[in-house]
Order: C-alpha cells, then structure tokens, then sequence
C-alpha cells in the first residue's frame, strides 16, 4: 500500500501505538504519522504508508483545528486534567471575562513549550527530563492562532470548551493553562479532539477499532493518495517523454513545461503528474539553472487527483 490512511484516534493510545496496531492489518512494514497526538487525545491521525512516507520531512505547514475541554481553578504539572495538582484556587472568572482575554490568544503569540513535550533541549526530550523531576529553561517559540472562539462555558463549574485552528507546533494544553494564568484562575485542558489536520478532516477519518476489525483489502481501498497532502501545491502536467525523464531523477527545462496561471517563482514546488493525471512527485524551480528539479518521487502512488 502506497498512501495516507486516516484514522480516528481514540483516547489512550500513542500516536506510535495506533501505527503498531495497523501495520500488521496493512500488511506494511513501511508506516508512519504526520503528527503526534498526546494518549488523551482523539481524532484525526494521519497515516502514511508506503512510499508515502518520503512525504513526512515535506508536509506543508497545514493548520490544524481541535476542540479543547478546559477547566479553570487548577494548575498541573501536564497542563492537562491527566497530571500531578501544583496549585489550586484561584479567582472565579465570568463569561465575559473569559471572551475578553481570548482576544490576547488570538494571531501571532509566543508560547514556552511544556516540560511534558517531545521538544528536545541538550540532546534530550523535555518529557524525559520532566519524569525526573528535572525543569530547564525553555525558549518561547511564535505560533498563530487563526480562531479561537469559546464554544461554551459553565459559570458554576468554571469548565468549558474552545474551538482552536492554529499553525503547526502549536500546544493547546498550554494555551489553557496560559488563558487560566492571565485571569489569574489557573487552567488545565481537560480533553481535546483534532477535527483536521494535513487537510483532512474527521469525515476522512476511520475509527481505529473499526479499522483493526477489517479485512487488508478493505482497508487498501480506504487508502488515499498521498498527491492530497500536498494539494496546496500547483499541479503540473508534463508529457509522456518528460514524465519519463522525470520518473528517472531528471530535471526539466522551465521553457518546455506548460504552466497554467502565472510564471513560476524561484523555489516554488509544484506537484508533477503524467498526462493520465498519475501523480509523479513533487518538483522544485531553480532560477539558476532554469529547470525543475526532483524533490521527491512517490512511486506507486495510489489514485489521481485533479489537477
């Protein structure tokens, strides 16, 4: 199987774990993810199988969207519901309280990456590192919160829910626990769902149980194309002897390829398919040499998308 299969992910299961589960039932030895997901997590994983793989290094930088329980009064050593209480109390927030510090979390904001996160410091992971016991200084890093809304919030309970898209690198559980410290009423996450991510969404998504349970050929077919992952890129049609060139590792001459809509920018990407619509791989534009070089190929690709 060559492609990306989406998938469900239920709460407790690792990102690594839900691969480990499927590659027997592919019958691949060649499977990855796009993304980490925390166990609590749930929802849309994306799968790579495959040659798909050579893809993970390339993925454009797709935001992603969640829904996010939180709860304000508490403060974790996780910044989630699943760690270890430092601190309690706090003031009690009203509703418009909250809605007026979420336009501080909104656009470009910088965010300190939490001790329990797989960023590395000194050769290390911080989660690593947090199971000892140990705490290092950690660089804030710019993300973006494109929308943030509060779909709902209990006053009484002082829980509630926010719809989250935001670029990638971004950590929601931190984004709670930062909300809760403005208002001085302490925050965790409390759950948190991804509804999209690399472009799919959960109506792409196949429960992992329901996956587990079915047959490799029925699961081959609920494989897509890994031309999907990157279909914010132009697509470009080339002829059946530079298809073959470029099938080869060959560049292409930039005056010999037709594009549709404007010139091409130096270093711009495109996705390179035969005149059939078979997606080849992706391509590259070198002002210098005035060619299109391979940057990747996806032999085996499965399925066309229109161009």
């Amino acid at each position: 199987m060559n492609g990306v299969l989406v998938i469900d992910k239920p709460a407790g299961f690792t990102s690594f774990d839900v691969v480990a589960c499927l590659r027997r039932a592919c019958r691949q030895k060649k499977m990855g993810h796009t993304g980490t997901l925390d166990p609590m997590a749930t929802g849309v994983l994306p799968l790579l199988l495959g040659s798909a793989t050579k893809a993970a290094e390339l993925l454009p930088d797709h935001d992603k969207t969640y829904l996010a329980g939180f709860a304000l009064g508490s403060e974790t050593d996780t910044q989630d519901s699943s760690g270890k209480v430092l601190r309690s109390g706090g003031r009690r927030v009203t509703r418009e309280e909250l809605e007026q510090v979420l336009e501080q979390f909104r656009g470009e904001i910088l965010q300190v990456p939490p001790m329990y996160s797989a960023v590395s410091v000194g050769g290390q992971r911080l989660y690593s590192l947090a199971r000892q016991g140990v705490t290092v200084e950690r660089e804030a890093r710019p993300v973006t919160i494109y929308r943030l809304e509060l779909c709902s919030f209990d006053e009484r309970e002082q829980t509630g829910e926010l719809l989250v898209e935001c670029s990638k690198g971004t950590y929601i559980r931190t984004l709670c626990a930062d909300i809760g410290e403005t208002l001085k009423a302490y925050g965790i996450m409390t759950s948190l769902r991804r509804t999209r991510a690399c472009g799919f969404t959960l109506e792409d998504a196949l429960p992992l149980e329901e996956a587990r349970a079915m047959e490799t050929e029925a699961l081959e077919a609920r494989v897509l194309p890994t031309e999907k992952l990157f279909i914010g890129l132009r697509g470009l049609v080339v002829t059946p002897a530079q298809a073959v060139r470029f099938s080869n590792g060959g560049a292409l001459a930039l005056d010999r390829l037709r594009f549709s809509g404007k010139s091409p920018e130096s270093g711009e990407r495109f996705r390179v398919c035969a005149p059939g619509g078979k997606f080849l791989g992706l391509g590259e534009t070198t002002a210098e040499t005035g060619e299109l070089r391979v940057l990747r190929l996806f032999p085996g690709d499965s399925g066309n998308v229109q161009i």
